[in-house]
């Protein structure tokens, strides 16, 4: 089919579907989308909270528990033994198809019965205030991780070992304060660096050991400041460096950032691969507008998605899945996945599932364990089940669901945002798409106001000490204010305490105690990565921007002709260059 442009029933801007797109709509039978990929993906991540975590008690065994879920919800929320176990049936919440209801109601209604899982996890030990991991360790307040041990503040981790407070990192140890990184070890306050060590303050470096505070290195070492220097001289201007004080750390960050912005930035971190639009991403093939993925081929908008093939619009997935569609959070070895939420892995042929683990055949099933053709969590034959969905999908668009707002649900859209069970403002839509209080209820979404509790704190972020030698042990013992107090959109705690583990590291490393709560924190380091949206630009390549070191074949003189899509917005300070000139100067 040729390129049609749509407009979306929710923000009104127009989009297009292209050939591509319907070739894969009618590749897994399903109507092409009334949503633009943007609130497709605001859609998804409404149904997905990481950070905000709740005290409770397990429903079954009555022991405290953490829980993702805020307690006014009205569904049970089990610890991770008893909802594995065989303590209760999905089954016996089943029932019936009502064809006098919209299918979404319905969904909801069983939805708000069956129990929950306080935290996704899976082969974890001693991570219990962590959420969205699987093979982890020893980890605290991590979020969104395949493989780690001892993981502190973190999120979108791989196989990685003592972090703490790093976003997008994978293959690495021994980090702190690193945004995109691969492979580094003894790396801090750094973004996009690959195979560095014993460095700090780096921006576009790969394999450089013993840097500091430089820019689009490539198989350096002892470089200070961009100058080459011997051994012996960058070991004494690095003791010239003071770490350990807040105010000398401060200031060394706002000079990172004044060089950041002066340094070369490549249109796209894409490495490895071929026939690939997004940013942040390695040995991919056939990839349209993703970001943060790797190993890859033939996927379209996704996000922090790994080992994934033939999928679109999906989200925190992969792991040898394929055939997916409108998919958010979890999941290994998938295969024919639409519409669905936080698999356990091994599901295939489901649609709207949500929680559900090694099954098949499902439509509009929750917490499904070891399941097969079953329909709102009731069993059927396989001739019941193959007549049954075909009627219920023409239900679903002779009576959709109408949400708040106007917006239309019929067969084919996610689940609307109004029925999740996250507000809007603490889901992980509030970091990608952060609105006001105003603004979200103005849309018809959720909003919950943060706990009206007020920690006793101990120490206020003024009064804690400058340098970290003079912290002594009892601060782990003190309740810290947050620097915000609670008065930004970054889901601030208003206070944070410092654990042990944490407190010997800053001491190793000779950083200062940090004055704002780990969340604070985090939206910090997302504010330091670009967004997940694309723009057509012109390389800034004039021999002017930036004082070039080689004379470009392709463009001798005047401004590059070469035009690509970058996560770069128009208005933006940085210095933008396409790969051949990028590589000319750089690589």
């Amino acid at each position: 089919m040729e390129a049609e442009i749509k407009v979306c029933q929710n923000c009104k801007a127009s989009f297009v579907i292209d050939a591509q797109d319907f070739d894969f709509y009618k590749k897994i039978d399903v109507p092409p989308p009334t949503f633009c990929p943007a609130c497709r993906l605001q859609r998804r991540y409404a149904w997905r909270n990481e950070r905000l975590l709740f005290k409770t008690k397990c429903a079954n065994c009555k022991r405290d528990i953490f829980s993702g879920y805020h307690p006014s919800n009205p569904f049970p929320v089990f610890c991770h033994d008893c909802w594995f176990s065989d303590a209760w049936n999905p089954l016996s919440y089943g029932r019936s198809y009502d064809f006098s209801k919209p299918f979404f109601l319905q969904f909801k209604e069983l939805f708000d019965q069956v129990p929950r899982l306080n935290l996704w996890q899976l082969n974890c030990v001693n991570s219990p205030y962590s959420n969205i991991i699987r093979d982890a360790k020893d980890c605290y307040l991590s979020f969104s991780m395949v493989i780690g041990e001892e993981v502190f503040y973190s999120k979108n981790i791989d196989r990685s070992h003592q972090l703490f407070d790093c976003l997008n990192v994978t293959d690495s140890e021994k980090c702190s304060w690193i945004v995109y990184g691969d492979k580094n070890y003894n790396a801090h306050y750094s973004v996009i660096v690959r195979s560095c060590l014993d460095s700090l303050f780096l921006f576009d470096c790969h394999n450089a050991r013993n840097c500091f505070m430089s820019s689009n290195l490539r198989n350096k070492e002892f470089v200070f400041r961009n100058r080459q220097l011997t051994k012996e001289a960058y070991r004494e201007e690095l003791k010239k460096i003071n770490t350990g004080s807040l105010a000398a750390l401060d200031s060394l960050r706002g000079e990172f950032e004044e060089m950041r912005v002066k340094a070369l930035h490549k249109y796209a971190d894409i490495v490895k691969s071929a026939n690939a639009t997004g940013d942040a991403l390695a040995n991919v093939k056939n990839v349209r507008e993703c970001f943060e993925g790797y190993d890859l081929e033939d996927v379209s908008y996704g996000q922090r998605v790994l080992q994934l093939k033939d999928a679109m619009d999906v989200s925190n997935t992969g792991v040898g899945s394929e055939l997916m569609y409108e998919y958010v959070s979890g999941g290994a070895g998938e295969r024919n996945l639409k519409f669905s939420i936080a698999s356990f892995g091994a599901l295939q042929d489901c649609t709207y599932a949500g929680w559900c683990k090694s099954s098949a055949n499902l439509f509009g099933c929750f917490g499904m364990k070891d399941g097969h053709y079953c329909i709102l969590n009731k069993p059927y034959s396989k001739e019941e089940y193959e007549v049954l969905v075909p009627r219920i999908i023409k239900h679903m668009n002779e009576m959709p669901y109408e949400g708040k707002a106007g917006r239309v649900y019929r067969y084919g859209e996610f689940f609307p945002i109004e029925l999740s069970p996250f507000a809007y403002n603490q889901s992980v839509a509030q970091e990608y798409r952060p609105l006001s209080k105003d603004e979200i209820l103005k849309r018809g979404y959720n909003w919950r106001d943060p706990e009206a509790k007020s920690p006793a704190i101990d120490v206020k972020p003024k009064e804690v000490s400058d340098h970290i030698r003079e912290s002594r042990d009892g601060i782990l013992e003190k309740t810290i204010g947050c620097a915000h107090e609670g008065t930004c959109l970054d889901q601030c705690t208003s206070a944070f305490r410092v654990v042990p583990r944490e407190l010997e590291f800053y001491r190793t490393q000779n950083f200062p105690l940090p004055r704002l709560c780990p969340n604070c924190r985090h939206y910090e380091r997302l504010r330091m990565k670009n967004p997940w949206r694309l723009y057509d630009q012109q390389c800034m390549c004039d021999y002017l921007a930036y004082r070039n070191t080689v004379t470009h074949p392709h463009h001798p003189e005047g401004r590059c002709p070469n035009k690509f899509k970058t996560s770069y917005a128009p208005d933006r300070k940085e210095i933008v260059y396409c790969e051949p000139c990028y590589n000319a100067e750089v690589v």
